[in-house]
């Protein structure tokens, strides 16, 4: 074995010892991270963005895997736990689905029962009515045979459990094609009494608006004080 042959074996040798050197190094890297970032866990983010105090559904999430002592303890990692519940705040696509995030839906107590209208966007909602809240429903009536227009509480602490999406509505006959504005379905839970009003109104009724009632307060309309005229108003 002549020189070259000598140095070409001694460099082989050392190339595959420093092969080994720094394969020995990315084991160590790898080790090192996986043990400061440990063991990883499934958990749920956003697929798209979700509307507040809008029903959450499975298809609206994707599983990721993330690091367990990175992940909040308030991480949902049981989509059961969320399903059929609410948002109570807008959630942005990408989000880490957190309990905190949601809510339950308001549920019907005994006795009561669902009842959905259309309350014109402008003048009825404004965006501030949310479910759970607690709204006054006035209704107005054109008067007939010379009686005077007048205005009435057709339910006081009405609650809303769901709101709709906003709905574009169609004229009405001998309309301009403008004219028909825009609506969002309110749904309510009410005795059949007042559920029946509240059809009545919504069939008959020139107008009905929604006045928000501040949360804890007794908002109670007295007999005396549920109807209005513009002559009466002294």
């Amino acid at each position: 074995m002549n020189s070259r042959q000598r140095r070409g074996i001694v460099l082989l040798l050392l190339s595959v010892l420093c092969a080994f050197g720094a394969f020995a190094g990315v084991l160590s890297v790898i080790s090192d991270v996986q043990s400061k970032v440990g063991p990883e866990v499934s958990a749920y983010e956003l697929r798209t963005d979700v509307d507040a105090y809008k029903a959450l559904s499975e298809e609206q999430f994707k599983k990721v895997q993330v690091p367990e002592r990175w992940l909040p303890s308030t991480a949902v990692r049981d989509l059961d736990q969320v399903v059929g519940k609410i948002a109570v705040n807008p959630l942005r696509k990408g989000s880490l689905l957190q309990t905190d995030m949601v809510a339950d839906r308001p549920a019907l107590k005994p006795g009561q029962q669902e009842i959905a209208i259309m309350i014109d966007a402008s003048t009825g909602v404004a965006g501030k009515i949310t479910p759970g809240a607690s709204v006054n429903i006035y209704a107005t009536f054109a008067g007939e045979d010379g009686e005077a227009d007048s205005s009435k509480v057709i339910v006081s602490n009405a609650e809303v459990i769901d709101v709709g999406r906003l709905t574009a509505l169609k004229p009405r006959p001998g309309e301009t094609a403008d004219a028909g504005g825009e609506a969002v379905p309110i749904t309510f839970a009410l005795k059949t009494l007042d559920a029946q009003r509240v059809a009545y109104a919504e069939s008959f009724a020139t107008h009905v608006r929604l006045a928000l009632v501040a949360p804890g307060s007794d908002a109670t309309i007295p007999d005396d004080q549920r109807d209005y005229t513009l002559a009466g108003d002294k």
